[in-house]
């Protein structure tokens, strides 16, 4: 790979060659609305029933973080944390040792800004144009295509992917430099988890006065207190329903990120890192792997209301 500077950003084929690093529950719907949208999808995950599921779909399967990307104008990482990405970015097998020069790496995780940061400035150096693209809207938006994508990087190289974006998300918005799309994804995943915890006490107090929950949720989103956790988790809430859309674990790994960079720019977040400290005890409690909506299992727990 050339350590020269990335070349000037052009805009990628409209039916482009897409690597997409990690099928999991965002991941693998992405891929799938890549394919549907005309593009040749390559994908690389670690089970490779993901790989399968994807290839099903009308995707490319690869054996590696090297063979997915050799080839591809635009790549996509969808992983957990922040080692996970700098591991597929700057291992012997990955990005940077094996994707094209001049070709484009989006990075739909989230993880913290000043890596983001730090691993954008090694791609230039190996003349990768690299992009801050973390997403919100949890599983069904990624189905639906429908994610809020918050990017980070140089206005070009965000103009050259818009179109590969627009095949995952309806909502596409650069919010500055480089590690900006993280930044703003931090801020996201502290609102999300903050109204989870008060839409969860809600329905425990709603349920501790022997309210019909539906018809209270019905009308609460139909005013000032309307918001997307009561429109797409309350009913799921109510029902103890806590298939992961979005991990507990995950959450827990956020909300760190959030505390971290907050103490780092001296801004006070008490209710944020009260959630914080919630969301922990939760993950703490052996439910790290449901739904962060499960939250409401704690505020029962707390009220002294636990279900046995």
């Amino acid at each position: 790979m050339s350590s020269q500077s990335a070349q000037s950003s052009s805009a990628v084929p409209a039916a482009s060659n897409v690597a997409v690093i990690g099928l999991g529950i965002m991941g693998l719907p992405m891929a799938v609305n890549l394919v549907k949208a005309g593009h040749t999808v390559t994908g690389y995950n670690r089970s490779a029933a993901k790989v399968d599921k994807l290839v099903a779909e009308g995707g490319h399967g690869a054996a590696s973080v090297a063979e997915a990307v050799k080839d591809a104008d635009v790549i996509i990482t969808m992983v957990p944390d922040s080692p996970d990405v700098e591991a597929v970015v700057l291992g012997e097998d990955g990005i940077l040792a094996h994707a094209k020069a001049g070709a484009y790496w989006v990075d739909a995780s989230t993880i913290r800004p000043d890596v983001a940061v730090r691993l954008a400035a090694a791609a230039r150096e190996a003349g990768i144009h690299a992009v801050d693209a973390p997403v919100s809207g949890g599983e069904q938006g990624a189905v639906e295509g429908a994610l809020s994508i918050m990017v980070g990087g140089e206005e070009a190289d965000v103009e050259a992917v818009r179109p590969v974006l627009e095949a995952v998300g309806s909502t596409i918005v650069r919010v500055g430099p480089a590690g900006s799309g993280q930044t703003v994804k931090a801020a996201n995943q502290l609102i999300v988890a903050g109204t989870i915890q008060l839409v969860a006490e809600a329905l425990v107090f709603l349920e501790a006065h022997n309210v019909d929950t539906d018809a209270a949720v019905k009308v609460l989103a139909g005013g000032l207190a309307g918001n997307r956790i009561l429109d797409r988790k309350a009913a799921n809430m109510a029902a103890r329903s806590f298939e992961p859309g979005f991990r507990v674990d995950l959450h827990h790994k956020d909300l760190g990120i959030v505390t971290a960079a907050a103490r780092e720019a001296g801004v006070a977040i008490p209710l944020g890192a009260l959630t914080a400290q919630l969301m922990g005890a939760l993950r703490a409690s052996g439910h790290g792997a449901k739904d962060h909506s499960a939250l409401l299992l704690l505020v029962e727990q707390l009220s002294g209301r636990a279900s046995n």
